[in-house]
């Protein structure tokens, strides 16, 4: 039966790493599960404000567009599945870390259409949902190395929804104050 509540790791459960705490802390209250269907809709809402001009919007010189920072959380979210996917099964290998900035130019988003990537997000997060959901306690409480840090599959499940509130928060303070002038 799939779990009904996903709950918040300990700090043990994480290498003391200034991102992975980061981004545990942005998610509020105590069910990941319950965070990851809040913000599905809404973030599909902050999308949905954007034409496909202002999605091209770069706030400064080398920074991701828009559609560049939802590709990103795109294949970031896919990426911690598949590290928290390998730890609930046992995976014993170091996990390898990815080049984000390279991922986000192989990505070529800016040339995709904003539905696109609104329902490719939308597939990976309700898949995402469903792994988080079919874990058990003893696979959440499984724990190994990923780019170079140990950490939980219940981290890696917080630090998905920790991620995305964190580059939402960066559209929010640096994009959409340009929009508005």
């Amino acid at each position: 039966k799939p779990r009904a509540v996903l709950h918040r790791p300990t700090p043990t459960e994480y290498s003391d790493n200034r991102y992975h705490r980061h981004y545990i802390e942005l998610v509020p209250g105590d069910d990941l599960l319950a965070a990851l269907a809040a913000q599905q809709p809404q973030t599909l809402s902050l999308m949905n404000g954007f034409t496909e001009e202002q999605s091209l919007l770069r706030y400064a010189a080398n920074k991701w567009s828009i559609k560049e920072v939802w590709g990103h959380l795109i294949d970031t979210e896919r990426i911690m599945a598949y590290r928290a996917m390998s730890l609930a099964r046992g995976e014993k290998r170091p996990l390898t870390g990815f080049d984000e900035n390279a991922y986000a130019a192989a990505g070529r988003f800016d040339q995709r259409p904003l539905d696109s990537l609104r329902q490719e997000y939308a597939s990976v997060r309700d898949s995402t949902r469903v792994l988080f959901a079919s874990f058990d306690d003893q696979m959440l409480g499984q724990s190994g190395v990923a780019n170079h840090k140990t950490i939980s599959v219940r981290a890696i499940a917080w630090i998905v929804a920790g991620h995305e509130l964190h580059h939402w928060q960066v559209v929010r303070e640096r994009y959409l104050p340009q929009l508005v002038q």
